[in-house]
């Protein structure tokens, strides 16, 4: 199981801290680092100032969103990045929920998501292997674009700077079960939100025949202390804010994922409490046995322990969330 650093996104600013870590990381033999967005920094300029400040970690998006630009605005940002590092580029991407598409981008959330992302992966791919113009008859994203506002006058275009590599990695961030099958036939990873190692069962179906290669790639809060409730605290104001906050009460996926995972009556409360106004409240709502198990908090004896339920299952790659240069050593000496 290799380990990956994830940075997440920036809050206010940037965070000073983020380049230092990811250059430890690399010194401590992890495998990759990752970068997101939400409605603030983008994923592929930090990357890219990582890029230039490291030599062998890899470059990872977990995620971008697929609402932020076409298909073939990510294809260049990817094939860009991907020569600039030396072949470190791992494109992870995602639809986010309709709150943050129409919200923020401004455009309309996909009737078909599953039909949006294939068709979105798919054209990803075209531009990627080159061997041809790019041509989509798609519902979302065709191209050349053949809608009743166009001029008519688009043609078929292949890009011009020739990729490194035409099979640079490409994940996803899937939560719903139709989604995460459609994953591992069209991508070459997964990136689950919230892993369980010991509720499993969840993803059986889909993951019951992975092809050889196909990536697991779940988060993971990691935290060295002596005190695991006091530990728990960012975990849960996390989760507080996903299942309250980052989506709308009758359509928030990151809640239906809660309680698909045993807690649909905490997933609820979440919400009702953050909807109010509530937010303290809210996070506290969550249970300590769900933020728990989601995550390696607590001493080192305690997280060596339980990092073994993640081995035992199909996790490739554990994608590690600490702002704490102590528990990345840790993490990487309890791997090694």
């Amino acid at each position: 199981m290799r380990l990956g650093l994830a940075l997440g996104y920036w809050g206010r600013g940037p965070n000073p801290a983020h380049l230092e870590l990811a250059r430890s990381a690399e010194e401590l033999g992890y495998d990759s680092v990752w970068t997101a967005e939400a409605w603030g920094s983008d994923a592929f300029t930090p990357l890219t100032w990582i890029a230039a400040h490291t030599s062998r970690i890899r470059l990872g998006t977990a995620v971008a969103q697929m609402a932020a630009r076409t298909p073939t605005a990510t294809a260049m940002h990817a094939l860009t990045l991907d020569h600039l590092s030396g072949g470190r580029m791992m494109l992870g991407l995602g639809l986010s929920g309709p709150q943050v598409v129409e919200g923020w981008y401004g455009r309309p959330f996909p009737a078909s998501p599953l039909t949006a992302t294939r068709e979105y992966v798919d054209v990803i791919r075209q531009v990627l292997r080159r061997e041809a113009p790019v041509e989509l008859d798609g519902r979302f994203h065709a191209l050349p674009y053949a809608g009743p506002d166009g001029t008519g006058l688009g043609k078929p275009l292949r890009a011009i700077t020739h990729p490194l590599r035409p099979d640079v990695p490409l994940l996803l961030g899937a939560e719903g079960p139709k989604n995460v099958a459609q994953t591992t036939r069209i991508a070459d990873g997964w990136l689950p939100l919230y892993w369980s190692p010991t509720r499993t069962d969840v993803y059986e179906a889909p993951l019951a025949r992975l092809r050889e290669g196909f990536v697991v790639a779940p988060m993971v809060r990691a935290h060295v202390c002596d005190d695991v409730t006091e530990g728990l605290l960012p975990v849960k104001a996390m989760l507080g804010f996903y299942i309250g906050g980052m989506g709308h009460a009758a359509r928030n996926f990151h809640a239906d994922l809660m309680a698909r995972m045993g807690y649909a009556d905490a997933a609820r409360r979440i919400q009702e409490l953050f909807a109010a106004g509530r937010r303290e409240e809210a996070v506290l709502a969550v249970p300590d046995a769900f933020a728990d198990e989601i995550s390696l908090i607590g001493p080192r004896q305690r997280i060596a322990e339980r990092l073994e339920l993640w081995r035992k299952g199909p996790v490739t790659d554990l994608l590690v969330t600490s702002p704490d240069p102590r528990t990345l050593r840790v993490m990487a000496e309890l791997n090694s």
